[in-house]
């Protein structure tokens, strides 16, 4: 931990690979716990490890899935350090195994309440840890550790033979009317910073839901995304173009405007 002292301020780290996620985390965390002090933030599982490394926190908050290493993987290796909260798009991960206790779990969007009731559990934890560090119990930490360890292994391998349950169906406010919309409607999905565009052949809705989690939710084999921010169903594209700059451009079936493929997202289209 990063400080024995039973008065010492409690430090977090907080890891997510979307930026805003992790700024609406921050500010969460700003009213439930004005006092934990967040040391630092990283993208990947990988930077996670480094920086845990380095800052030592107490408590680490901690996004599922991630490139490179996600959440469960460096968590394995993190749980040794901190105490550890999942923050999660979905909730396929064995939640009654968090509600055992040894781990905790959020779900995005985070709601105030509930974290603060995560908050309040760990506050507790980091004081009977430093307490027993005070005066050592070596069987107690075994004992935790072997739990941590034991939930996580329940979770890899329930995430590698899991059968997904994919999004299908997605609810839009329009006026009082709340609208039902199919997956198999749905042209693409484009966002901003406070609101994600959904688009059919016939109509255009606006959602609070983020593309991350958008992404998390829907088939990737159904919907790609193309761009930071773009997710389209892959059955709707008609062709894919060049532009006089290079830049490849998707035509959608029964819909008039082209959209831009980034860069890191030519490999979809590798005949191009």
């Amino acid at each position: 931990m990063a400080d024995l002292s039973l008065n010492s301020k409690i430090t977090a780290l907080l890891v997510d690979d979307e930026a805003p996620m992790r700024d609406q985390l921050r500010l969460r965390l700003q009213q439930a716990w004005p006092a934990l002090q967040i040391v630092g933030e990283a993208a990947n599982g990988i930077a996670a490890l480094e920086q845990a490394e380095i800052l030592r926190p107490d408590v680490i908050f901690l996004d599922i899935r991630m490139p490179g290493k996600n959440g469960i993987e460096a968590a394995s290796q993190l749980a040794q350090q901190a105490q550890l909260v999942f923050v999660t798009a979905y909730n396929e991960y064995a939640i009654q195994a968090f509600e055992r206790g040894a781990l905790d779990y959020l779900l995005k969007p985070v709601e105030l309440g509930r974290l603060q009731q995560t908050c309040e559990r760990i506050r507790q934890r980091v004081a009977e840890q430093r307490s027993a560090q005070a005066t050592p119990a070596p069987a107690a930490a075994t004992s935790y550790a072997n739990e941590v360890e034991q939930l996580l292994t329940q979770l890899m391998r329930q995430q590698q033979g899991q059968q997904r349950e994919y999004l299908r169906w997605i609810q839009a406010s329009v006026g009082t009317t709340l609208r039902m919309i199919s997956t198999r409607e749905i042209l693409f999905f484009k966002s901003d910073e406070k609101y994600t565009l959904v688009q059919t052949e016939s109509a255009e809705y606006l959602i609070r839901k983020s593309l991350k989690e958008l992404e998390d939710e829907l088939d990737p084999k159904e919907f790609w995304r193309i761009h930071r921010s773009t997710l389209v169903r892959a059955s709707a594209i008609a062709e894919v173009t060049r532009d006089f700059r290079g830049r490849q451009l998707l035509s959608l079936k029964g819909h008039a405007e082209k959209l831009e493929v980034s860069r890191n997202h030519t490999h979809l289209f590798q005949q191009m």
